[in-house]
């Protein structure tokens, strides 16, 4: 079953040129069964991961532009009145499939950014109390642009705990920079590429990333790291619960990746500032190269 996961990274490399350890934390993401945020400046690739990470995995796509005039009708669906039988019908919205590219979500009100949040935690959507359930597997990517950019609306701390992971892919690197200008077409990539994983496979690494041992001295390692974040003076808000159960799941799926079945103190450590980022909030006098060196490396004992 792990040797669907190297030709998976090769094909997603040979895409997203010079970024293995952003496209391993992606799929660590997803094999932990979580939602991905991807937050960066416009043309440095996040919708091409998406759309890749997408045509690998073979799933059905759905791509949803988030603009300031989208309702949440637009996503969800709508009921509508069918004259022939009397009666409204539910017509679904783009959010039932099962990998959705929530595109510059932050450029949504907050009333539409909401419409995602029961369907991202819930699997389901309540919609004229009736439930709707979600696809299995059901992946959400977006994208967000900085939030000092013109026309946008911070996402809530509510959505933004929605998301396993916030990533950020950056400008590439020299080579890879220089083979772009050279005329390497993305496009053409997706278009070859083909599927590595497929859904049925996917669910099945999903449940084998559950079954990855994590010692205790690592549960304690976590619990530390929680602690830490809800007593220093560094941060005016701590990590929930919720965030240790994301952190040992995304370390538990970054050990299935490298083909271990027990998390190393690593393991943690790799996934660590994506899982923290977005959750941890920085008191105003603290500096914020701070906020993970000191968690990491200087006050939490590593086991």
């Amino acid at each position: 079953m792990n040797s669907l996961i190297p030709a998976f990274l090769e094909q997603a490399n040979g895409i997203i040129l010079g970024k293995e350890k952003t496209i391993k934390l992606a799929l660590s993401c997803v094999l932990a069964n979580g939602h991905l945020l991807i937050e960066d400046v416009p043309g440095v690739g996040k919708t091409t991961l998406a759309h890749a990470f997408a045509i690998l995995f073979g799933l059905k796509f759905q791509r949803i532009q988030f603009t300031s005039d989208l309702l949440p009708a637009d996503i969800i669906g709508s009921s509508v009145f069918d004259k022939n039988n009397s009666r409204f019908e539910f017509h679904p919205g783009p959010i039932f499939s099962d990998f959705i590219l929530a595109d510059e979500i932050n450029r949504a009100t907050p009333k539409t950014q909401s419409a995602l949040l029961e369907a991202m935690e819930e699997r389901q959507v309540t919609i004229e109390k009736k439930t709707y359930p979600m696809s299995n597997p059901f992946i959400v990517i977006a994208t967000q642009n900085p939030g000092h950019q013109i026309g946008t609306f911070p996402l809530p701390e509510s959505q933004l705990d929605r998301f396993l992971m916030r990533l950020s892919i950056g400008y590439p690197d020299a080579v890879a920079e220089k083979q772009l200008l050279n005329g390497e077409n993305t496009r053409l990539k997706l278009d070859t590429c083909k599927t590595a994983i497929d859904a049925a496979q996917l669910i099945a690494l999903q449940q084998q990333v559950m079954t990855v041992h994590t010692a205790e001295p690592l549960i304690n390692y976590v619990q530390a790291l929680l602690e830490f974040s809800r007593t220093s003076p560094l941060f005016s808000q701590g990590l929930s619960p919720r965030a240790g159960i994301a952190l040992i799941q995304a370390a538990k799926a970054w050990a299935l990746i490298d083909n271990r079945t027990s998390v190393y103190p690593e393991d943690i450590q790799a996934v660590l500032p994506s899982i923290t980022d977005h959750r941890l909030t920085l008191q105003n006098n603290a500096p914020s190269e701070q906020l993970l060196s000191t968690i990491l490396l200087t006050e939490v004992a590593i086991p």
